[in-house]
Order: C-alpha cells, then structure tokens, then sequence
C-alpha cells in the first residue's frame, strides 16, 4: 500500500492529540470533577450529555460533554428554554467541551477538524460538503475561529471542506491559538434567536 501524501503528517497530528488530550484529561480533572457536581446539582442526572455523532468517514461514534440543558418537558421543549444559565456559562466558557479530550484520547476525534455533526445531517450533504467526512473531527476546526455558531451553514461547511483541502501541522497551530482568542472573546457562542445553530434542514 502506498502511503497517501498526508502520512507524516497524520502520525504527527495523531501523536499531539494523544499527548495534548492525556495532558488535558489529568490537569483538569479537578476542574472537571468541580463542574461535574455543580452540573449534577443544577441539572441532575445523567451528567454528561452522550450524543452518536458521525466521525471519519462517516463512522458513528458516541461523543460525551457536560449537559448544559434540562430534560424536556411539557412546558420545557424548545433548546431556549432548556438551556440554564450554568449551561449558558459552561458553553460561553466552552467548559462542557472537557470531557470531549477523551473522545480525542480514544481517537474518534481530533483537537482539529471539521466539527462532528448529527447524524440526520448525512444525507442533506452535497457530494463537496461531505468531504468534511475524509478526517477525523474536531473539538475546534477553521469554522469556530471564523464565526462559530453565528455563520451561515454553506459558510461553515466551506470552511470546513477548505480545511480538508489544506490540513497542516502549521494550519492546526493557528486554528488552535485562534480558538484561545475566539474563546476568550466568547465569540460566536449562538446563532441570532437560537440557542446554538438551527438546524440544517432550516439553514441550508
């Protein structure tokens, strides 16, 4: 088998993400274990929100956060009026992400890459849109430090497709320097009038 043009450079992003996550993992595990009780005490149980997502290659895999919404209820369904304000703070933070480095550890994601999406998206992809599929996905990527939630779909995936086209080592440094800032600034947290993003059906 002939390796493919982006070998080296696969094996060095792999092994910063196993180094960079595992670090991550053990320096804020008090952290992580202080927002664990304060989510289990806003929001109950289960603490963590454990969602399927598609990954490479369209691979499904189980993607697990910090729960930043209430169960819904009869009064309580929209994403609006579930979000609390503890969730608000932890995804202005981008606090509920911190489990998400184990799902990087275990090599279902990356720290760069095109965000992982629903799975329901798949088949609403244009043939170019679905090349956000080709790698793995990230816990940030070119879309979150331009825009992040607050750009337009089309917008987001061509961002993500143009990473695909370009991926380097260099380009994966600015991402995440860029993400430092765009997350500093709380950037971009939410779409006008929703909690995060509409869904694609109603953005595309």
């Amino acid at each position: 088998m002939v390796p493919s043009k982006n070998f080296e450079y696969d094996l060095v992003k792999r092994a910063m993400d196993i180094v960079v996550s595992g670090a991550g993992l053990v320096i804020t595990a008090p952290l992580q274990l202080a927002i664990w009780a304060v989510v289990r005490k806003v929001h109950g149980r289960p603490v963590l929100f454990r969602q399927l997502r598609p990954g490479k290659n369209a691979e499904v895999f189980e993607m697990i956060k910090f729960r930043t919404m209430l169960e819904p209820t009869e009064d309580r369904q929209t994403d609006e009026e579930r979000l609390t304000k503890t969730g608000k703070i932890l995804r202005a933070t981008s606090l509920d992400e911190l489990p998400t480095l184990w799902n990087v550890f275990k090599g279902d994601m990356s720290l760069v890459g095109p965000r992982p999406l629903l799975g329901s998206y798949l088949d609403h992809y244009s043939p170019e849109q679905a090349r956000r599929h080709e790698v793995r996905p990230g816990i940030t990527g070119l879309a979150q430090v331009n825009g992040r939630n607050s750009i337009l779909w089309e917008d987001r995936f061509k961002l993500d497709v143009e990473y695909v086209n370009n991926r380097s080592l260099a380009l994966d440094l600015k991402i995440l320097k860029e993400t430092f800032r765009a997350v500093l600034k709380r950037e971009g947290i939410s779409h006008s009038g929703h909690a995060t993003m509409p869904k694609f059906s109603e953005g595309k």
